[in-house]
């Protein structure tokens, strides 16, 4: 599994109208081969700034079925114009992890 990290700016005004278009477009992102999950956080520090997060099989999940595809460009159609900078995609593979004991 691997981790896409990608930091999100947009206008702070358009950040609910970014929220409503974002879950109107998770079905397209969801629907690709090879994904797992996705989460969106919102920046408690910088107004506008959101965090998506996307668990993949693998790198060319991301890479080859989702972003050479024709849902990207619907998902893009959908998002892309709220975003204020580009935003800097990354990939993660896991290193190390530890939970805390329940109680």
């Amino acid at each position: 599994m691997i981790l896409e990290h990608v930091v999100l700016d947009v206008a702070p005004e358009q950040a609910d109208t970014f929220l409503e278009a974002f879950r109107l477009a998770s079905p397209i992102i969801a629907a690709t081969d090879g994904y797992i999950r996705h989460e969106l956080r919102r920046c408690m520090e910088t107004p506008g700034r959101f965090l998506l997060l996307v668990e993949w099989v693998n790198l060319d999940a991301h890479m080859v079925n989702f972003r050479q595809s024709p849902a990207y460009e619907r998902w893009r159609a959908a998002l892309h114009h709220f975003y204020v900078n580009k935003p800097v995609v990354e990939h993660f593979e896991l290193a190390y992890a530890h939970t805390s004991p329940s109680e």
